[in-house]
């Protein structure tokens, strides 16, 4: 079976396409195209890096220099989030039938991060972003902050709550709520992918302006600590320790409680380039904040860690050998520095405007006709093609029921994976009532869209 999304002579000519907006244009008609042309685009991404095949994609962002746009329409939309939908929310006038056209404008953020994710791993799509590796850099500095807060995390907890319940119906007030919890939930996630693109900068980067940025700036290293230390995708529940692993919440047996997930493999890694490679340790103040935090690392280095990440015990030797000194401070050089432009250009350009972009978006952009709808609606549909969206699933479907691997699925919410007839019928009086809220909400999406069958 043939799961790609899209070829790369039709992946040449999206990227080709790729370009920048101005706030005001955020979920327009044009906008909305190119929406679907980076969800294709991270898509097949993924596809390729999963299967390692020929990362077309990543080669076609690089060869034509599109990843500053990427950074780019990512913070646009971050800015969008914090400016312009607050507003929104709160204008008396603005009652939306359907929400999924703001729904489509704030997961965006989330499809970029991931793509992002996916190519940076690279050296040459690090080198390829050229200065907007500052504003990148900006942007996890402001994500991380957010998880060192785990407000983040408590949000996301929350929505996990609110799927449980679900409702059949909701008024369009209730909508603009919910889509609020779901803008504060996906920060969580988004701030998650934030943390491995950071270490892949860390893992590449040579340029002055960009170590001076993370060390100096916004002093990463303590930042860093503060997530080992409160370590916000892990959490008790239930008597039950549970991590953030691919996407969910995740009971982790007793065994496996000191097992290192990815996340914290990331973190440690970006630690261990940020404290060791010389560039940085020339421009770092290991003043006594400083050296106090990163001392707190210690008690963290078990033999257990260390068995998983072996290039740790560079990290133990430096640590300990920083108990005992004190470092010379970093000198004073003149340095022409180069600044992130993004985020300011973009907050300058539409200071004391904000209220008037809303309300020009809700005249303009918010309020399309059953047709629009329907065309984005078409549109979506051929986007998430079902084989396609199985095959990038990081792990295969589980047993409602026994907890197997499953190939089938429940025929009514296509939302529940059996491994056998006898599962299905045993797990039924627990799922029924989820399954029931599935299909009425199906239903009611389509029928809003007269996209029925």
């Amino acid at each position: 079976m043939d799961s790609s999304v899209i070829l790369p002579a039709e992946a040449e000519g999206l990227v080709q396409s790729l370009e920048t907006f101005p706030l005001k244009e955020v979920g327009s008609e044009r906008w909305f195209r190119q929406h679907t042309h980076i969800e294709k685009l991270n898509m097949q991404a993924i596809l390729n890096a999963s299967a390692m095949h020929d990362e077309f994609v990543k080669d076609l962002l690089v060869l034509y220099g599109k990843i500053p746009i990427l950074v780019h329409e990512m913070i646009l939309v971050e800015v969008w989030k914090h400016k312009v939908f607050p507003i929104l929310c709160q204008l008396e006038d603005f009652n939306p039938k359907n929400t999924f056209h703001l729904y489509m404008v704030i997961h965006h953020e989330a499809t970029i991060i991931n793509l992002l994710e996916t190519i940076m791993y690279h050296k040459d799509a690090c080198e390829a972003a050229d200065d907007s590796v500052l504003d990148l850099v900006d942007y996890c500095h402001r994500k991380l902050a957010l998880l060192v807060g785990k407000a983040t995390g408590e949000v996301a907890t929350t929505s996990d709550q609110r799927e449980l319940g679900g409702k059949a119906h909701v008024s369009s007030t209730d909508s603009m709520k919910d889509l609020q919890v779901q803008s504060a939930a996906g920060e969580f996630e988004i701030s998650l992918k934030a943390v491995s693109v950071l270490r892949f900068i860390t893992d590449h980067t040579e340029s002055v302006s960009v170590i001076n940025r993370m060390l100096c700036t916004h002093n990463m290293p303590c930042v860093l600590v503060q997530l080992i230390d409160r370590c916000p995708w892990s959490r008790c529940k239930d008597g039950e320790v549970e991590k953030y692993i691919n996407g969910r919440w995740q009971r982790i047996p007793v065994e496996d409680h000191l097992k290192m997930t990815k996340l914290d493999g990331q973190v440690w890694i970006s630690l261990y380039n940020l404290l060791l490679k010389e560039d940085c340790q020339r421009k770092y103040d290991f003043n006594n904040f400083n050296k106090n935090q990163l001392l707190k690392l210690r008690g963290f280095m078990t033999e257990v860690l260390i068995d998983q990440l072996p290039n740790l015990v560079e990290l133990q030797r430096f640590l300990a050998h920083l108990t005992v000194t004190d470092p010379a401070p970093p000198k004073k050089e003149l340095i022409l520095e180069q600044i992130p432009e993004i985020r300011d250009h973009i907050v300058r350009q539409n200071t004391g405007k904000w209220k008037a972009v809303a309300k020009y978006q809700v005249k303009e952009t918010f309020s399309p006709s059953e047709s629009d709808l329907k065309l984005q609606a078409e549109r979506l549909n051929q986007v998430y093609n079902l084989d396609v969206m199985e095959s990038l699933l990081p792990e295969k479907p589980k047993c409602g029921s026994c907890g197997k691997e499953a190939a089938k699925r429940c025929s009514q919410c296509q939302g529940e994976w059996y491994c056998d007839r006898e599962c299905q019928v045993k797990h039924w009086s627990k799922h029924r009532r989820a399954c029931q809220l599935m299909v009425e909400v199906s239903e009611k999406i389509h029928k809003d869209l007269h996209v029925n069958s």
